[in-house]
């Protein structure tokens, strides 16, 4: 079997188990650990550096081929050291503009994009990279999230990290909104601050607007959640609100789900849903939403009935962590 050697950041495994455990099938995996910091008297912040461009520069050495999952910081390094190997890297979104310009492009075979509209970003900036590039979408395992009926009422739902992209202050004035016209909506937001340790106005202001609209009653905090296929059985409708997203996967779960699905019209949403799930203005999304509400469950059933065949088809891990595969096999030597 050929050598892969793995590079991947601590803590950024989220989006790559299923593809690693894949790969371990196809080669003789070799997985980047960065070595202990020496805490020297003198000249610890050289010594360490080295230690590290060594360890990196070894795992390169023998192995057949690389990849490094996110084109950030571990890509960057390598990719200032002498060549060895084929380098593949799998660039998400928000590299594009924090790490890409940081990167020796000369030196990267080949750039996985989860999406068109990535892609078509980074040959913008890049056009004389544009043989390297190819589209695998980034995907989830459709099975573990079993479409389920149920009886519609209001329940909304937002999950990912309450941050300002994910614009979840102004789904709760709209839910505030919802309430005064007579509905009765439930907001449910899973997930929590990203930088915890840290005073967070956003997440602050978050919670804080609920209790000045007197809505304790219709938003509902849930924290981390560690099983979001059992949380989207409670959900009616899913609502993707960022102003920025690579592929929002909690928006594919939530597809597979059966939930119906409304996205903001961020930047590459149309590979995801089709035209009439997507709102540009908060005056489309609350017309929508009270649009939904007044059909029939059966017409309601239908709607939701066209968003798991698409995760199925284009979004499904199972397909797509073979055609990684397949990117993988094109160069190794």
């Amino acid at each position: 079997m050929k050598k892969l050697g793995i590079f991947v950041g601590e803590n950024m495994w989220t989006f790559f188990r299923e593809i690693y455990a894949y790969l371990e099938t196809r080669y003789e995996v070799q997985v980047f650990t960065p070595p202990e910091e020496l805490h020297l008297p003198a000249f610890s912040t050289r010594v360490n550096r080295w230690r590290y461009h060594q360890t990196m520069r070894s795992l390169m050495e023998t192995s057949d081929l690389c990849f490094f999952e996110w084109a950030s910081d571990l890509l960057q390094t390598a990719s200032q050291l002498p060549k060895s190997a084929p380098i593949v890297t799998r660039l998400h979104s928000f590299e594009l503009y924090d790490w890409a310009p940081r990167i020796n492009w000369g030196n990267v075979d080949k750039i996985i994009f989860i999406n068109e509209h990535v892609r078509q970003r980074f040959i913008a900036q890049y056009p004389e990279q544009a043989g390297k590039t190819v589209v695998v979408y980034n995907a989830i395992a459709v099975e573990k999230f079993p479409p389920v009926r149920r009886e519609f009422d209001f329940s909304m739902g937002m999950l990912g990290h309450i941050t300002p992209i994910k614009r979840i202050y102004e789904i709760i004035l709209l839910t505030r909104e919802l309430v005064e016209m007579g509905y009765s909506p439930t907001l449910h937001i899973a997930g929590g601050e990203k930088n915890k340790g840290r005073i967070d106005r956003y997440y602050i202001a978050v919670h804080e607007v609920v209790e000045k609209l007197n809505l304790q009653g219709h938003v509902k905090f849930y924290g981390h959640v560690s099983d979001p296929a059992a949380w989207f059985q409670n959900i009616d409708i899913f609502i993707s609100n960022s102003y920025w997203e690579g592929l929002q996967t909690a928006l594919l779960e939530a597809m597979a789900s059966g939930c119906y699905c409304l996205g903001h019209f961020w930047d590459g949403i149309e590979e995801v849903l089709p035209p009439e799930y997507i709102y540009a203005t908060e005056a489309e999304l609350k017309q929508k939403l009270v649009a939904y509400a007044a059909l029939s469950p059966e017409e309601r059933q239908a709607q939701r009935e066209r968003l798991p065949a698409i995760v199925r088809e284009r979004f499904n891990i199972h397909t797509n962590k073979i055609q990684i595969g397949e990117v993988l096999d094109s160069l190794a030597p």
